[in-house]
């Protein structure tokens, strides 16, 4: 028993297929076992992220006493409902570990750990925390201002770790800017549609053929597309920028 649960909280892997039953895809295996403090899941609709996120809250939650863990997303009930497969991951588990609060929008557990929904309308809602794990669901909806006041959470915490999931949201914002030219921080994982199991061939073709063409490679193809009512493209405003011409103004005028 005791080899078996220190195996669990070696591997996030063993802790969710064998406390909680989980069934994993390779890429979640791939994803619980990463050792990235930064991580981008760029992954379909209906392919398993929030409920592999839920699992990594939990696994740390439980495994890391005195920890706490973040759920933000751009509203309440998202957050919620990400909350909420915490804790059927956490009753799957029995009485393993009893919990000193258990709520809709927070948990509490025996060992000091803390798993906090927060609602991330603005940057103000989610500042006083110290975190080990933040989870960023809807990420490419999440505001700018509202991202940067997550990451000093993290500053003092040893082995704190950022994740943000979600589906792309047109080339603007810190989770497009993180993907394409966020460098070697982030460790990026990718996951169409057409790789969940889950999601047959046939439901695929009828979206297909009910929604804008862009709207289907964004939904099921995790592509980052430009925006409907852009003039210019994202890119051809990117490549009009130059470090080797010098300014006519400011910086490096005569």
């Amino acid at each position: 028993m005791i080899a078996g649960d220190l195996a669990m909280g070696l591997d996030a892997v063993l802790f969710g297929e064998q406390a909680t039953g989980f069934d994993l895809d390779g890429w979640q295996r791939l994803a619980l076992r990463s050792a990235s403090s930064r991580m981008l899941w760029c992954v379909s609709r209906q392919a398993g992220k929030s409920a592999t996120a839920a699992l990594l809250a939990l696994h740390t939650a439980v495994y890391s006493p005195g920890s706490t863990v973040l759920l933000v997303s751009p509203s309440q009930r998202q957050s919620g409902e990400l909350h909420r497969k915490v804790l059927e991951a956490y009753r799957a588990l029995g009485a393993a570990l009893p919990a000193e609060a258990e709520t809709a929008l927070r948990l509490e557990l025996g060992n000091a750990s803390r798993v906090i929904s927060l609602p991330g309308r603005t940057d103000a809602t989610v500042r006083g925390y110290a975190a080990d794990l933040v989870i960023v669901d809807e990420a490419s909806r999440v505001p700018d201002d509202l991202y940067r006041s997550l990451t000093p959470m993290l500053a003092v915490r040893r082995g704190s770790r950022l994740l943000a999931l979600s589906t792309p949201y047109g080339k603007v914002g810190w989770f497009y800017d993180a993907w394409s030219d966020g460098g070697e921080s982030w460790e990026r994982i990718r996951v169409t549609a057409d790789q969940c199991p889950r999601i047959a061939e046939s439901f695929l073709a009828q979206e297909r053929q009910s929604m804008p063409s862009a709207w289907f490679r964004q939904e099921y193809e995790c592509s980052f597309e430009e925006a409907e009512d852009a003039v210019f493209r994202h890119d051809d405003i990117r490549a009009a920028f130059s470090d080797d011409v010098m300014p006519l103004f400011g910086r490096g005028a005569a």
